[in-house]
């Protein structure tokens, strides 16, 4: 058919420009500030940022301080992720227990981006930047990221349809008021290679403009696995107009190109739970280092956001906001991965993985803030419109078949397809349209009593039409999603609160696939109602310390119903019913003036109620560990020398479900303990020398599963890096 048209995979010369031009970047602003002495010198000691303690989330449809909102929200920012180095989402998602990329991908293809699970489901979906909706199965990297915000429970209310368990938010960095220029280089084992640059820049205080630029080049491998690596290189710059007058103006581009190797993963030959058969049941691990792809395997993608967002303060008590948002991001990847092993020769069949994606989205969302008062009760109302188009494009393929590799010694470099091997078979094309309209009131009786509801409607229509060189078909689903909340508040201190909460959320068929069918043997089955959640949480919250030191409790209980499960035939039925009971602990802060602490603690219980009765199905939920704790501490030794560390459990998971025959291979992977440290020290005002040391007891563990659990992905091994800090 001559309307379908591949992309050859080709070597970008981005990298390389972008490089240059960072490096160009990196030098003006320090000559700039050499050159002009007598600019009057920026006092940056006026505003103390070296605490782990975040007082506020970013959304207007939280008006209250993390303190008084009831709900769960850890808050992860640029301290706590700098002193880690932690470079992507998935690495900050560490310090927040329970979550994490636990999945490692089906038939084959490895799970790319950021495929995270929160308490018992894909989460995935539920990703937001600046909170509007982010699409597209990439790597998010924190070179742009001023916090990560993790809301735990149900966010139908807050966001519309999504994971049962909560969503993240990753807040971008904005123009200031303050001259400054930081830049940061590292290098490290696993041929780790990074530069950053952050210049802000006044343009006119009285107008209240601002310029910032923010710019990231990696080249780097990952520790423990031969051949893969992630390069990617960024630039995001952003313009402000009218700080700290009533209206403000904040112009934001991101353009970000990625051009990684991926990793399959490894065989789980030999690990905890094997027995795939007598012939092989008895076999060796693999060395945990081995690649099974081909060094011609690629996973290239690019992102582009532009983003307009306009503030106005009507009076005093009464703000609006409008944000606009183009957002495309493109994938083209091609991964060589494998399956059964034969057991007379010991060698893994492989066959070709390719993929070929696009996502967009335009989203317009208004929001309505204004304090008002009726006799003695004091209300904060935020109310808001969103109107969202997303669209999803993807290119199928005939995936050729490579020849087997060898089980204990694989050679990626043998002679094999291309991606140019790879015969286009047709195309898929998915979009969901959104209207919605919301309501939040924190209504306060008095000092001590509060009450927060809040309602969201969502119209939504989503169609689905795929062509292939024999046929067409298209689908559509359409409905209203009806999520609320209500929370009651009671602050036995000014700065504390005890709360209970009761929210719900939904997803319909398709909501985060853009795929549909009318098929039994599809998942999102036209026919499906929306899986539906609700979720009761009590906790309390507690500044201490000066407010210094913020700790909190909660225990929450989540039933999702209408969950779709697969059957003993093969087909998928809506009789899933799942439960996740559990306790969540935190503490974030500054201990002592010198002595920084954020700790996090998870006790989870989950049960399949109802569902699928197949001999294969876990007696609880996959990627779930039942208990999880996450700590990183720092100590200031005088005023150079900083010494920290952490250390990160997980507990025991199980994998997903698949048919029966999986059942030889690993159910579980097994808990695991993880320890890193890190020290720095100030050289100078303008040059901070970080040492962080990953893994220090260089613990063997499994950090991911697939769900016929025949391939994991090994946790990093012990690594090393150096990281120069400058601050200028």
């Amino acid at each position: 058919m001559s309307y379908i048209k591949s992309r050859k995979h080709s070597a970008s010369r981005f990298n390389a420009t972008l490089t240059a031009a960072m490096a160009g970047a990196m030098l003006l602003p320090a000559v700039a500030y050499a050159q002009q002495a007598e600019l009057p010198t920026v006092d940056v000691s006026a505003a103390k940022d070296d605490t782990y303690k975040t007082d506020h989330a970013s959304s207007a449809k939280y008006s209250q301080a993390l303190v008084d909102t009831p709900q769960t929200i850890t808050v992860i920012n640029k301290q706590v992720m700098g002193e880690q180095v932690a470079t992507t989402l998935t690495e900050a998602l560490r310090n927040t227990p329970g979550v994490g990329a636990f999945y490692l991908g089906e038939n084959g293809s490895t799970s790319t981006g950021d495929a995270i699970y929160m308490r018992g489901f894909d989460a995935s979906s539920a990703i937001f930047v600046d909170n509007v909706r982010d699409l597209g199965s990439v790597s998010r990297d924190m070179f742009n990221i001023e916090q990560v915000e993790v809301l735990k429970g149900p966010a139908g209310t807050d966001n519309g349809r999504g994971s049962p368990t909560g969503s993240i938010n990753l807040v971008t960095k904005q123009p200031e008021l303050t001259n400054y220029f930081n830049a940061s280089t590292t290098v490290g084992t696993g041929s780790q290679k990074r530069a950053t640059a952050d210049w802000n820049k006044v343009i006119d205080e009285a107008s209240g403009s601002a310029f910032r630029l923010n710019l990231i080049t990696q080249a780097s491998g990952v520790p423990g696995r031969a051949l893969v690596e992630n390069n990617r290189s960024g630039i995001a710059p952003s313009f402000v107009w009218g700080l700290n007058t009533p209206t403000r103006v904040y112009l934001d581009f991101l353009h970000v190109e990625q051009h990684n190797r991926p990793d399959g993963g490894v065989p789980t030959v030999g690990l905890p739970g094997y027995a795939a058969g007598t012939t092989t049941s008895s076999l060796a691990r693999v060395s945990s280092s081995n690649y099974y792809g081909q060094a011609t395997d690629y996973d290239n993608n690019q992102t582009d956001m532009f983003t307009v967002r306009v503030e106005h303060d009507i009076s005093p008590n009464v703000k609006l906001q409008n944000t606009t948002r183009y957002e495309k991001t493109s994938q083209d990847y091609l991964l060589t991965s494998f399956m059964a092993i034969t057991p007379s020769t010991l060698a893994l069949a492989r066959t070709g993985n390719r993929k070929n994606q696009t996502n967009e989205i335009l989203t317009n969302q208004t929001n309505l803030t204004a304090d008002l008062q009726t006799g003695s009760l004091k209300h904060t109302l935020v109310g808001g419109v969103e109107f969202t188009e997303e669209k999803q494009h993807a290119l199928s393929f005939v995936n050729p078949t490579y020849a087997a590799a060898s089980l204990y010694s694989p050679d990626p470099f043998a002679a094999g397809p291309t991606a140019d091997s790879y015969t286009v078979s047709g195309y898929s094309d998915g979009k969901t349209d959104t209207l919605s309209a919301y309501l939040f009131d924190t209504l306060k009786f008095n000092e001590k009593w509060s009450m927060t509801g809040g309602v969201r409607v969502d119209n939504y229509r989503t169609t689905y039409s795929t062509v292939t060189t024999t046929a067409a078909t298209s689908y559509a689903k359409s409905g209203n999603l009806f999520n609320w909340k209500l929370a009651a508040s009671y602050k036995p201190t000014e700065y504390s609160s005890i709360y209970a909460l009761y929210a719900t959320s939904q997803q319909p068929p398709g909501g985060s696939s853009f795929s549909l069918n009318t098929t039994v043997s599809n998942q999102n089955n036209i026919n499906f109602q929306p899986e539906k959640t609700k979720t009761t949480e009590i906790g309390t919250k507690w500044d201490l310390l000066n407010k210094r030191l913020a700790l909190t409790a909660a225990l929450y209980n989540t039933q999702v119903e209408n969950d779709v499960e697969l059957q003993d035939d093969g087909t998928y039925a809506l009789t899933g019913k799942k439960s996740v009971k559990g306790i969540e602990l935190g503490l974030s802060g500054n201990i002592t003036e010198n002595w920084s602490a954020s700790v996090g603690y998870t006790y989870m219980k989950n049960s399949i109620d109802s569902g699928a009765a197949a001999t294969y199905t876990s007696s609880g939920l996959a990627y779930t560990p039942n208990q999880a704790f996450t700590s990183w501490t720092t100590y200031k030794l005088g005023s150079s020398l900083t010494i920290g560390g952490g250390a990160r459990f997980v507990g025991g998971l199980n994998r997903g479900v698949d048919r029966a025959a999986s059942t030889l291979n690993p159910q579980y992977t097994n808990s695991y303990w993880v320890f890193d440290s890190m020290a720095s020290y100030v050289v100078s005002k303008n040059l901070t020398l970080q040492l962080n040391v990953n893994n220090i007891f260089n613990k063997d563990y499994v950090a991911s599963i697939n769900k016929s659990g025949y391939r994991y992905t090994p946790g990093a091994e012990r690594s090393a890096s150096l990281t120069a800090n400058f601050k200028f």
